[in-house]
């Protein structure tokens, strides 16, 4: 009879987003994993091929914590729709540090990137709201995302402790720029 195994990988799965939240992902190792779960770190590989595939759930996961606070921020009605999911990134960010620096600060250089079924919808709000073309409502979104990026890593990192209201007057200061820009002076 094969043995049972002692987690399912759920549970480790959330032990390793447990000590990312923590400490970061560098922080996420076999032991450490095994430790917080009462264990050795054999399980684990009973389980994972390797840490790579650990390391890979922890990014899902934390993923959709970041998917759940842009859901909750644009189901709140606090702001227009477009505007509330620059507010949950940030609010992310403050809230979840390091869950923020393994989505949003890690060297992706050997990543491939295809982020379009998540930004589609914005840039959809974006043409409707604005009237423009699906490649004006593109660049539009990177500047605003550039923008509220910066804004998200400075909490982040602890540089700036900036209350709601001052990060929304500030992202309302922005997007009202950049839409005279795009539609001109009206």
């Amino acid at each position: 009879m094969p043995r049972k195994f002692m987690f399912t990988k759920e549970e480790v799965i959330e032990a390793a987003l447990a000590l990312s939240r923590d400490k970061g992902i560098s922080a996420v190792t076999a032991r450490a994993i095994g430790e917080k779960l009462g264990s050795s770190s054999k399980p684990i590989f009973s389980l994972f091929e390797n840490m790579d595939e650990v390391v890979h759930e922890v990014l899902e996961a934390s993923n959709k914590v970041y998917q759940s606070y842009l859901e909750q921020e644009m189901t709140k009605g606090n702001y227009p729709p477009y505007k509330a999911s620059g507010m949950g990134y940030i609010r992310f960010a403050k809230e979840e540090k390091e869950l923020f620096k393994i989505l949003f600060m890690r060297d992706r250089s050997n990543e491939i990137m295809d982020n379009n079924n998540e930004i589609m919808p914005l840039i959809k709000l974006i043409q409707k709201n604005l009237g423009l073309s699906e490649d004006e409502a593109t660049l539009f979104h990177s500047e605003m995302w550039f923008y509220v990026h910066g804004i998200a890593t400075t909490i982040a990192t602890s540089y700036l402790e900036w209350n709601e209201e001052i990060i929304s007057k500030i992202l309302t200061d922005g997007y009202e720029g950049l839409k005279c820009r795009y539609k001109g002076d009206e």
